[in-house]
């Protein structure tokens, strides 16, 4: 852990001189999500007991099982009996079945569920010059990840605008409020059916967009990367997902302790996994998108930024391999 933080600190000196020293950067504070003392400590289980590393015929799975949702869809994934505990059930049927196969059965169904490993590397930004002008941030990001990138550069002096649907609002308020005050404090709210036409007018007056929902999700909106572009040539985008932005990966779910799993971002006890934190990929991936943004803002390039959890947390497991 001693070796993780190091790295991090390293990052942070990066970010605070994109930032041109506007940026107060804290180790302990940006890897925190609570103050919340009734959290475990990493092993088997993440601290807040919603992800556990599970051990297959052939290696180890990451599994977040943090939804109801999630937790039905036990049975149709390992076969087990409704009336089956859902973490029995992925343990016994971990046990009989290759890692690679319980995570694509997963994986078809949706579930936060990777292989231990699977990710080794941050996508290459492929980025144009010939940005927009202005310091206008729309953030459409919610949890983690993303509100914290969009939170950076807010420190860093951009005016950002959290828009948030109605129906859907980003649940950081209610569960954690000292980070969303954290994160989402220096921020602008509105609340914008996102339906409204006056969602891709600001998107298109805008110089970055922070999302972190899946691509097919945000083109339900009319967000694709065509129509945006075309309305805004000039905007930087910030595609903050579990896996990436494009091809097969673009439809995984993820968070930030399975991800962070996904990118080998565990520690190894002999021939067992261990987490090494809470939800690691998520600040790791927030800080990682407000670098690789304040960089590319101060080159004048725009296009589309792809920063998923697990190439985040991949990136500082090489760090300190």
């Amino acid at each position: 852990m001693t070796v993780l933080l190091e790295a991090v600190a390293a990052a942070g000196d990066r970010l605070v001189e994109a930032s041109r020293g506007k940026i107060d950067f804290d180790v302990p504070r940006a890897l925190s999500r609570s103050e919340d003392l009734s959290l475990g400590k990493p092993g088997l289980w993440s601290p807040n007991r919603n992800s556990r590393l599970i051990a297959c015929r052939d290696g180890w799975i990451a599994v977040s099982l943090a939804r109801d949702d999630d937790r039905d869809l036990v049975p149709a994934w390992t076969g087990a009996s409704f009336d089956t505990h859902p973490w029995d059930a992925v343990i016994a049927a971990a046990a009989r079945r290759s890692a690679e196969e319980m995570a694509a059965a997963a994986i078809a169904l949706h579930l936060p569920v990777a292989v231990v490993g699977e990710t080794r590397h941050l996508p290459q930004a492929q980025l144009s010059l010939g940005g927009g002008g202005g310091n206008k941030v729309i953030d459409l990001s919610a949890l983690w990840a993303g509100p914290y990138c969009a939170g950076l550069l807010a420190e860093a002096g951009f005016d950002v605008v959290k828009i948030e649907s109605p129906a859907r609002p980003d649940p950081t308020a209610r569960h954690t409020p000292a980070l969303d005050a954290r994160i989402n404090g220096a921020k602008r709210r509105v609340t914008m059916a996102l339906e409204n036409p006056r969602l891709m007018s600001a998107v298109s007056r805008a110089r970055v967009l922070v999302t972190s929902a899946r691509p097919h999700a945000l083109a339900h909106l009319g967000l694709d990367e065509a129509t945006v572009f075309a309305r805004n040539p000039g905007l930087l985008w910030i595609a903050v997902t579990a896996h990436g932005w494009r091809g097969p990966a673009a439809m995984r779910v993820g968070f930030g302790d399975d991800c962070a799993a996904a990118g080998g971002l565990v520690e190894w006890r002999g021939a067992e996994p261990s987490f090494m934190g809470d939800a690691l990929a998520d600040p790791l991936t927030g800080m990682t998108a407000a670098i690789l943004a304040l960089e590319a803002l101060a080159e004048d390039r725009c296009g589309l930024l792809d920063v998923p959890l697990a190439g985040s947390a991949a990136r500082f497991a090489e760090a300190i391999a």
